[in-house]
């Protein structure tokens, strides 16, 4: 498996067959022996599922039942059970450090005992009067890209050392803590949204999360703007204030530590892998409660300034997540607002800058029914959209993979109804500047093959989209009659509990 995901990362589209056949070949044997029992449990359960299903038949007819029974199969995925898999380093004895390195993505480590820090030195020291204690001295680097050895060599590394209390002096805590420490870089990549979540905020709960806020946020290479930036959802992962590493010269001592973050997949949760079984929608959860002060600070400022918001309850809310850079723009961005406010959409322009608060992206997105935006790491704010919403992600020339991967997958997994709109050669700037029959546009993968920096450089950097309109119609038409369809629903639901 590690072998696949290293691949994964190195080669997407060529290794996605070999997936399929590992994970298909897999218990042939068991299932044989079982076929007929599990016959007869499926023959019940489908017989017992259409009794429920048919209900709805026959009082709404059949454009009802097939509303009710999609969205059935859009969120089935989000109620499943899978047994938690303990993790190695869960359980370890007082006054020992153990250090997982089996992870493609990241290290961790755990410590338990008499942990003190010493940041002149990069150091975390566990005192132990144990003479059979023969601990060897370990290095990590707390971020979650290990296998990226370009972006490592920038993140600072951290000793933890074991140190015999019987003989060493340097034992003074300045500050003692009560509750366990999370040790995280915000180094690295950190700077773009994507990454921000991808490989600090979701790991950090997934890492964090059991604790149920009883912890303490040390932060490696920590950043002013970062707290700023995600203050909101770090309190609801912890009741105490962050810790500077490097900034802060006090001994900080704990009971226990792990250090290094834990990481899954692409922007969302395993719930096999957490205790508790949580999920990326639980994640959401986080977010929502950690903005809904601000928002309601939001309403009430828009309030009293007499700000007129749009009647969202009459027509479905489209935001258009409009890129500010000089690459994948929507060259014909005001004939799309026009086009969707034709087709019955409120439209919302969102241009979210670098300092643009989070919460009031926040507030935009999850008062929506649709989001549009070109694939790249603003997509990230998906995460914002409440599960049952429309997600379309317009997918330039060469960036067919990593769209899918990065965004349209975690998508799914969230709960949202994801479209993935591949564009026509057409409908890219680089038609018009290589031609037709230019491998650039003919054959995008013969490119990519070549490398990184082929890809950044002409689809990334390189290229801008001008929409078919009359194509895109029809997006946007499935996605208007997908968001009327799904209040009528929720509408239906909200009604029979009354």
């Amino acid at each position: 498996m590690v072998q696949y995901q290293r691949l994964i990362i190195h080669h997407g589209r060529k290794e996605e067959k070999f997936r399929v056949s590992a994970e298909e070949s897999d218990g042939g044997g068991c299932y044989s022996k079982r076929a007929k029992q599990k016959f007869r449990c499926l023959l019940f359960l489908s017989i017992l599922s259409c009794c429920f299903v048919m209900s709805p038949y026959y009082l709404f007819g059949f454009s009802t039942l097939s509303l009710l029974d999609s969205f059935r199969r859009e969120i089935e995925g989000l109620s499943s059970y899978e047994p938690f898999i303990t993790p190695l380093c869960s359980e370890i004895s007082n006054g020992t450090i153990c250090c997982d390195r089996t992870g493609l993505r990241s290290d961790i480590c755990v410590m338990k005992g008499d942990i003190r820090t010493n940041s002149a030195s990069s150091s975390i020291f566990l005192f132990t009067s144990s003479t059979k204690n023969n601990t060897k001295p370990e290095k990590i680097k707390p971020y979650t890209r290990k296998w990226e050895t370009s972006v490592m060599d920038t993140v600072q590394e951290l000793n933890l050392i074991t140190k015999d209390s019987n003989s060493s002096s340097d034992r003074v805590c300045d500050v003692y803590h009560d509750v366990p420490a999370v040790f995280f870089s915000t180094g690295g990549y950190t700077g773009n949204v994507y990454h921000e979540f991808n490989d600090g905020i979701i790991p950090l709960f997934i890492t964090s999360q059991h604790y149920n806020k009883k912890v303490v946020f040390v932060i490696v290479e920590y950043h002013d703007w970062w707290e700023m930036k995600y203050g909101d959802i770090v309190s609801q992962l912890s009741d105490y204030p962050l810790v500077d590493f490097s900034g802060d010269a006090r001994t900080h001592c704990f009971k226990e530590a792990t250090v290094g973050l834990r990481i899954h997949d692409e922007l969302t949760v395993n719930s096999s892998l957490v205790i508790g079984n949580q999920t990326i929608v639980d994640f959401r959860n986080v977010l929502d409660r950690g903005y809904t002060h601000r928002i309601q600070s939001l309403i009430q400022e828009e309030t009293e300034a007499n700000v007129t918001a749009l009647d969202f309850k009459k027509k479905p809310k489209l935001v258009i997540l409009s890129r500010n850079g000089s690459s994948r723009a929507i060259l014909n961005e005001n004939l799309l607002v026009e086009l969707a406010e034709e087709t019955g959409f409120n439209v919302e322009v969102l241009r979210p800058q670098k300092t643009t608060e989070m919460a009031r992206i926040y507030r935009s997105l999850n008062t929506s029914d649709v989001m549009i935006g070109v694939h790249g790491a603003a997509m990230t704010h998906f995460l914002f959209l409440k599960p049952k919403t429309v997600f379309i992600q317009i997918i330039p020339l060469g960036t067919d993979w990593a769209a899918e991967t990065y965004y349209g997958e975690p998508a799914k997994k969230l709960g949202l109804k994801y479209i993935g709109y591949k564009i026509a050669p057409k409908e890219s700037s680089l038609y018009e500047e290589y031609g037709k029959d230019d491998p650039i546009i003919r054959d995008p993968d013969s490119l990519n093959d070549k490398g990184w920096e082929y890809t950044k450089k002409i689809y990334l950097q390189g290229q801008n989209v001008k929409l078919d309109l009359r194509r895109f119609r029809e997006t946007l038409t499935r996605s208007y009659d997908f968001s009327i369809r799904r209040r009528f629903r929720e509408d239906y639901l909200l009604h029979r509990e009354d």
